[in-house]
């Protein structure tokens, strides 16, 4: 599918609202060659006096086609109309009514805390509906969990960072991810899993230098990946050990081990972990479906989950998540409703639930199959919403995923007082977090502003290995940043 744009520059925006309706196409923008066998055509307009934006689909093998246009009200902004007349056009021909609307973005509860500031809440869930095309059940979303995020955010101040730590290996590899991670049952990851782990030590030590020397705060930890409970006792304990040793704990109000897989988790792991100072960890079915659980990869069973989640209770963990994922192959919204009561029996403090990402294989699924599988996680998302509140929990941070199923987006539900103020200060990108292993991102929040400076490791293990000592060395940019 090709996307031509006269007199605008409004690429990104137009290609993500696009495969929002035609997510099994690939939709290339103002290309220098227009593939051979190409018969589907959006054009994006935006003419003068008056200011109009205009966008037109067509499919030339089918004869179908499809228009809309709105003049540009003064104060508008001409993207945001771009994105209205093309969600117009392409609802016309697909049927399709993509939930958020013209909504793109990673982060629409930041949308939302915006208009709020600038208008109030009823006036900000009224824009959401009437000018981004919101369904309002996700404007009011939106809404419940940017004030959610407010009153976490509130409590951090500019020395203020948090440490993400990462283990990007898995016990084994689930059919669905699309992580950065690699299956510990293999030669190279056995031989590389040593040397990882030790490189990693050095890299908290060294961080945790920078973070004293330039009177950074720490406020959360979290360790994730991949898998950590891959690691041993030993190794557990040695990495919160060494994460000690090397912050100043004295202000940090969280510490997160992501423990995932039941088949990976032990008693002694755990006992690790809580002496090491964890106070909340995650414990990851994604389903509660034996049969699902086997078809995407996982190696363990949901009495395994169950036995796991009662082991984590008597080592003494008063904090537990536990993540669902709408959409797994297979499932449906029934099976999906009994997974989601299963775990909320189980009791967690908090439960976060996953939309599917489709990996770009899924390329190949014809878009009238997408869109029938969107409709189902739909389901699978309102049953989750209905039940996690009634249940006690409430909505604190939220994001989306591209090629999420159904356009959809993910949501950590929690009891009062057991939100995560790490997952906040992430998503909302309010914090700086010093960040260690491999694929992890340093994230500097530049004073008085919202702009994010980031500092990259390199994305896979080996890489990580091979070139430590210059991954080192760019530590003097965030050393730089605070002179």
């Amino acid at each position: 599918m090709i996307i031509q744009l006269i007199d605008n520059t409004f690429s990104y925006e137009m290609q993500k609202l696009t495969m929002a309706f035609f997510p099994d196409r690939k939709v290339l923008v103002d290309p220098d060659e227009v593939p051979e066998g190409e018969n589907e055509f959006i054009t994006v307009t935006l003419t003068k006096e008056p200011l109009t934006v205009s966008a037109e689909f067509r499919n030339d093998a089918e004869n179908l086609r499809s228009t809309a246009s709105e003049v540009v009200e003064e104060g508008d902004d001409p993207e945001l109309a771009a994105g209205r007349v093309l969600y117009r056009a392409l609802s016309e021909v697909t049927g399709i009514q993509p939930q958020w609307g013209i909504l793109t973005g990673v982060r629409p509860s930041k949308v939302m805390t915006k208009h709020i500031d600038a208008e109030g809440e009823e006036a900000a869930k009224e824009y959401f509906v009437h000018r981004l095309y919101t369904d309002p059940k996700k404007a009011e979303l939106a809404a419940v969990v940017s004030n959610a995020e407010r009153a976490i955010m509130d409590t951090t101040t500019e020395e203020s960072i948090s440490l993400y730590v990462g283990i990007p290996f898995c016990t084994s590899r689930c059919t669905y991810c699309s992580f950065v991670s690699e299956s510990i049952a293999s030669p190279r990851a056995k031989k590389l899993y040593p040397a990882y782990f030790e490189k990693l030590l050095q890299e908290i030590e060294v961080t945790g230098q920078i973070a004293r020397e330039t009177g950074r705060v720490l406020r959360t930890v979290y360790v994730g990946g991949g898998t950590p409970s891959t690691l041993s006792a030993e190794q557990t304990k040695q990495l919160l050990d060494t994460i000690h040793a090397s912050f100043d704990f004295s202000h940090c109000s969280e510490l997160t081990f992501e423990a995932g897989r039941a088949d990976s988790i032990t008693e002694e792991k755990l006992r690790a972990c809580l002496e090491g100072g964890a106070d909340r960890i995650s414990i990851n079915p994604q389903t509660m479906t034996d049969s699902i659980l086997e078809a995407v990869g996982r190696r363990h069973t949901v009495q395994d989950v169950c036995n796991v989640f009662a082991t984590a209770r008597r080592v003494g963990f008063e904090n537990i998540n536990m993540d669902l994922i709408a959409g797994l192959p297979g499932d449906s919204p029934e099976n999906f409703a009994r997974s989601l009561e299963d775990v909320i029996a189980l009791g967690p403090e908090s439960v976060t639930v996953h939309t599917l990402a489709y990996k770009r294989s899924s390329s190949l699924i014809p878009t009238k199959e997408l869109f029938a599988r969107g409709q189902e996680t739909s389901a699978m998302v309102d049953t989750a919403n209905e039940r996690l509140a009634a249940s006690g929990y409430a909505p604190y941070y939220m994001y989306r995923q591209t090629r999420s199923v159904g356009n959809l987006e993910n949501v950590g539900w929690a009891r009062p007082g057991a939100e995560s103020a790490y997952n906040v200060f992430m998503m909302e990108e309010c914090q700086t977090v010093f960040a260690c292993g491999a694929g992890a991102v340093t994230k500097l929040l530049v004073p008085g502003t919202t702009d994010i400076i980031r500092v990259f490791n390199y994305k896979y293990p080996y890489e990580y290995v091979d070139r430590f000592d210059q991954l080192i060395a760019n530590k003097s940019k965030v050393r730089a940043f605070y002179e």
